[in-house]
């Protein structure tokens, strides 16, 4: 009992927002009448349909199932070859179940988008901005980055010109407007310029912006240096019309009070140098005459400490159905973990939620929640870990989501992470 198939088209091609056909056909070889059921599984199952899903045949008949690809137009559908497997299940003999293998090739297709932001900045000397580049297509996108001026009177500099952008995923770069002239005092000059996103195999894609040009002294500056102007000059009116008289007059006051008994005392002392004298004179001519010393002379009475390990980075993506349980989280591993005999030491991380989708996510230690965020609250958070997580063998790292509204079914974020594996 069960069944054998055959797939006509085993390798197929299909470019994205239209579809590809083929036919498998099924022959009951069991001895009564059986039901098998048909789909399609693996990656191309979101956007594979058989049609009929359901086929009756008696012993040794043959029933034939159209199957048709149609990948959506979005990141979702991957550019490259996507295998996939014809599941044949029978009713009456499930061990009788089989799967045909095949291979559709999606082609790739690139779309764009980029924004300014903000959309104007103000400076005296330059302006900042950050372009957001969203890729839509579903390869990723090789991109060069420049900007202009029609009036060519500003020069720019972006962080990081050129970059590559995966599938479903932003990237935000920061640049600068600058002026290539300066000026003093003046009204604002608003300068236009467009950004473009140049790439290989697709049209460049642009996004306008404006800088408004701010004169170098402050507005404010000009009536604050008058008013200290007035200042100083009512200043030096007051110190010569009432402040420097009226210190004239008390210091030549208290100068008379000071030297008075100064003169009174030198006076004083000049009479009795001069009583002196006469009395010095009087005693040598009683004395005999210049036999004495003088004074002056021999015999006379006037004598005398990083963190160790090699470098790695891997990035985690989620795509969580939307659920209206708070509580039900689903959960993303690494793709490729680190061997089982290492310790895993994250000291960075890179939250990315380029649609704007709504719910919470979670970095976790296996069911150790250890940072939660919700998504609503960025596009894109770069966070350094200050005390760094270590993930001992046998331990894993993964990210749940829950989430609660997105705008195209499901939440599509992404964690990179970057640490040491020692």
């Amino acid at each position: 009992m069960g069944a054998i198939t055959s797939l006509e088209q085993p390798s197929l091609a299909v470019t994205p927002g239209e579809q590809a056909h083929c036919v498998v056909q099924i022959r009951n070889t069991g001895s009564i009448v059986d039901q098998f059921a048909v789909d399609v599984i693996g990656d191309a199952q979101q956007w594979a349909t058989a049609e009929p899903r359901v086929v009756n045949l008696m012993p040794g008949d043959v029933g034939t199932v159209a199957l048709t690809f149609a990948p959506p137009r979005s990141a979702e559908a991957r550019a490259g070859q996507t295998p996939f497997g014809v599941r044949v299940k029978s009713r009456e003999d499930p061990e009788g179940s089989v799967v045909d293998e095949g291979v559709i090739t999606v082609a790739p297709f690139m779309e764009l988008r980029a924004e300014v932001t903000p959309r104007t900045s103000h400076g005296r000397v330059h302006g900042r901005h950050e372009l957001v580049i969203d890729n839509l297509g579903n390869c990723p996108a090789e991109i060069e980055l420049i900007a202009t001026d029609t009036e060519e009177r500003l020069s720019f500099r972006f962080r990081q010109p050129t970059l590559t952008v995966e599938p479903g995923t932003a990237a935000f770069v920061p640049f600068t407007a600058r002026p290539h002239k300066r000026y003093l005092r003046g009204a604002e000059r608003k300068h236009q310029f467009q950004a473009t996103v140049l790439t290989t195999g697709g049209e460049p894609v642009s996004a306008d912006g404006a800088f408004i040009q701010n004169q170098l002294l402050p507005k404010w500056l000009l009536p604050a240096l008058a008013a200290l102007l007035a200042l100083i000059i009512l200043a030096i009116v007051l110190w010569f019309t009432i402040i420097k008289p009226e210190v004239q007059s008390t210091a030549k006051q208290a100068a008379q009070e000071q030297v008075t008994p100064v003169i009174s005392i030198a006076d004083r002392a000049q009479q009795q140098a001069e009583s002196a004298q006469q009395q010095a004179a009087q005693a040598q001519q009683a004395a005999g005459g210049g036999n004495a010393p003088k004074p002056g002379t021999p015999g006379g009475a006037g004598a005398g400490g990083e963190v160790p390990g090699t470098d790695t980075d891997f990035r985690i993506v989620a795509n969580a159905p939307v659920t209206p349980d708070a509580n039900n989280f689903k959960k993303f591993g690494m793709e490729v973990p680190p061997p089982a005999d290492k310790t895993l030491v994250v000291t960075d991380f890179l939250l990315q939620n380029p649609y704007g989708d709504t719910g919470i996510i979670r970095l976790q230690r296996d069911n150790q929640v250890l940072a939660e965020f919700g998504l609503g609250n960025f596009r894109a958070f770069d966070y350094h870990v200050g005390q760094t997580w270590r993930f001992a063998p046998g331990q894993h790292l993964v990210i749940t989501v829950n989430c609660q509204s997105a705008t195209s079914g499901t939440c599509r974020s992404s964690a990179s992470f970057s640490g040491k594996i020692q």
